[in-house]
């Protein structure tokens, strides 16, 4: 490994390099091979390039940004198509908030579907709809053309949670906050993507892809990294079904975003607008791009597009601090930025290591779920954010800097 400027190089013989911003934070053995193992394949364009928030995934690491030329990895760009984030400050100050956010959780928790039951036999899961209320129709009418002709082609799509997930909150590391800045402003920032009709979509090109390898006798250092060459007959489906899904992962968060706001009012007298700014930016998507003279398709699998200007978001754990941030083109790392913090343990590890009092300790002043079904997401399953963001000063600036006081998880 060689180190210049802000991020290291990893080159082996046989495969194309990694860059690294790195620096200061951990990036465990795990994922370096797996990292490694991306770089072999034949079509990466130049280099691979690794965010601070680099932790292991399945087939591709978290917090990686893969270029590539005449095909593209659908394990990589992963299940939750165009998760990301959205974020809007209001006009509210710390002040014109309650002493208690018990209320305010609770109404928009009411509005927001969030979570999923268990041993429903035959019920409505919670965290859907059952009748899908006017505004989420009325959003679903800009999605369902192109709903309609994916259907044509995958018979299959019919039978997901499409509709019924649209302004949905979903499970795991998605969430709603209630934030203040530097200047005591009040923020609403929340995280999610395209739920389950997205996760349908992905893990059948995933799958058509593992049998096209097996098919033409393609060996792979993981098979994960199964990949649709462009021009072939499933690569067109393929783009066109994840670009569907990356519009449905945006409306989503607009949704929500509308019925958070619309809570917060029905329990502050104080009237109070929420288009000072606005981001809603992904996480996890594919996008044709222009790199180091060739247009390219380039993944990024939880990193953040941060052109020259660009705003984005950059989430903490449910404990701490998390940023809005402005781009400033970095070349080097295909103008990109990490999409948060990190894990440092797996949720299995989470709930085995971390006890629910020293939970209750790491969110201390928020108000939100304290239970042991969230131990998984506790702060300390994660990277500080605060070293995260020093391992890419280079990559983003610090607009503002937001610490939750109310959360609410799926």
């Amino acid at each position: 490994m060689t180190t210049t400027g802000n991020y290291e190089v990893l080159h082996e013989a046989g495969h194309a390099p990694v860059k690294s911003w790195t620096k200061g934070v951990p990036f465990d053995a795990n994922s370096k091979q797996q990292v490694l193992n991306m770089a072999k394949m034949p079509f990466i364009h130049q280099w691979i390039a690794v965010m601070p928030d680099v932790h292991l995934g399945k087939g591709a690491t978290i917090g990686s940004v893969i270029p590539t030329l005449g095909a593209v990895i659908p394990a990589a760009v992963g299940v939750d198509l165009g998760c990301g984030m959205m974020a809007a400050k209001t006009t509210l100050k710390a002040s014109d908030l309650p002493d208690s956010l018990e209320a305010m959780r609770s109404q928009i928790e009411r509005r927001v579907p969030h979570g999923r039951g268990e041993n429903l036999r035959g019920q409505r899961d919670p965290g859907s709809w059952g009748d899908a209320p006017d505004d989420v129709l009325n959003k679903w009418l800009t999605l369902s053309d192109g709903f309609q002709r994916l259907c044509e082609k995958h018979p299959f799509l019919k039978n997901t949670n499409n509709l019924s997930h649209l302004g949905t909150l979903g499970t795991g590391n998605h969430f709603i906050e209630v934030c203040l800045d530097e200047t005591q402003s009040v923020w609403v920032m929340l995280h999610s993507g395209s739920r389950g009709v997205g996760n349908k979509i992905g893990t059948h090109f995933i799958a058509q892809a593992k049998r096209d390898m097996e098919r033409y006798f393609i060996n792979l250092p993981d098979k994960d990294l199964a990949y649709i060459p462009e021009g072939s007959e499933h690569f067109r489906d393929y783009v066109e079904a994840v670009a569907w899904a990356q519009d449905f992962a945006q409306a989503n968060r607009e949704v929500m975003m509308a019925r958070t706001l619309q809570a917060i009012r029905e329990v502050l007298p104080k009237p109070f607008s929420a288009d000072v700014a606005a981001v809603n930016c992904h996480h996890n998507y594919i996008r044709k791009e222009h790199h180091y003279g060739q247009d390219v398709w380039v993944t990024r699998k939880g990193a953040v597009s941060a052109r020259a200007g660009e705003m984005g978001i950059i989430p903490g754990s449910m404990g701490a601090k998390s940023y809005i941030v402005r781009g400033l083109g970095n070349a080097e790392s295909f103008c990109s930025c990490s999409h948060g913090a990190g894990r440092v343990m797996s949720r299995t590890e989470a709930k085995r290591r971390v006890s629910l009092d020293e939970h209750k300790r790491a969110v201390a002043g928020v108000e939100c779920r304290t239970d042991a079904s969230v131990i998984d997401e506790t702060p300390s399953a994660y990277k500080p954010i605060e070293k995260v963001m020093e391992a890419q000063s280079d990559l983003v600036e610090i607009m503002h800097t937001l610490k939750q006081v109310l959360c609410v998880k799926g």
